[in-house]
């Protein structure tokens, strides 16, 4: 049984559809990248399935559960959580407080202050515990979100654009990072633009257009795919790719 089934996904935003009769599993382990062109509804499936919106039709079947409905407290109770793609600390606060919001709201742990200080050493924020968050630069922002999703201890972590507006030896930082993610048993949904980065890390590519599956396989299998190529990665990419 996949750890994640979601089944003819739809969402309309009054005349616009942003997500179409979409479905596709997560395997427990894997890690999928989600890729397309702006507004073909990748931020929309996060929304869905972490319960900031509901879909119009369909089921979202977590460990067995179908969570549509669920309120995103109690799915994050039930292991899964997510980043966004315009970072949401709290910037008057400290990295420490900001992860501690993590601790507690996911599954009510109980030494929530030792999971936080060891969950912002394991994203490498060790020494900036009690700094501002508004005093950070993006990429320690960003760590900051992955750690306080982390802190929840979930099973399934949706990224959005985690390496947006990074630079590329920032990039190599992140991606090391999620690697690290990934070997504590983590399952991975990485909604990314920079294409070196997911064809690197994902085990499987998952292609949106118009808020439906344009394609879907391995990414040396995405990267050549001539519908992906025409409608997104541009020839420029395919024959940098071989």
């Amino acid at each position: 049984m996949a750890l994640l089934d979601c089944k003819a996904l739809s969402k309309a935003f009054g005349g616009v559809v942003a997500v179409k009769s979409l479905s596709f599993t997560v395997e427990e382990g894997e890690i999928l990248g989600l890729i397309g062109p702006n507004g073909s509804g990748k931020t929309t499936v996060l929304n869905l399935i972490s319960g900031v919106l509901r879909p119009d039709a369909g089921e979202i079947i977590f460990k067995g559960k179908n969570i549509v409905g669920l309120r995103p407290h109690k799915i994050c109770q039930l292991g899964v959580a997510r980043t966004y793609q315009n970072v949401r600390p709290f910037l008057s606060h400290t990295v420490l407080q900001n992860v501690m919001v993590g601790a507690l709201f996911g599954r009510g742990v109980r030494q929530e202050d030792a999971t936080a200080r060891s969950t912002i050493e394991f994203v490498g924020l060790s020494g900036k515990e009690n700094r501002l968050v508004e005093s950070l630069n993006l990429k320690e922002r960003k760590m900051v979100e992955i750690a306080r999703a982390l802190a929840s201890k979930p099973s399934l972590l949706l990224l959005d654009e985690p390496m947006a507006g990074l630079n590329p030896s920032e990039v190599n930082i992140f991606l090391d990072l999620i690697k690290r993610i990934h070997s504590l048993g983590v399952t991975l949904i990485i909604v990314e633009h920079v294409m070196r980065a997911i064809m690197s890390i994902a085990n499987r590519i998952l292609v949106l257009h118009l808020g439906e599956k344009l394609a879907e396989g391995e990414p040396q299998e995405i990267s050549a795919n001539r519908k992906v190529i025409n409608i997104y990665l541009g020839e420029e990419y395919a024959s940098a790719r071989g």
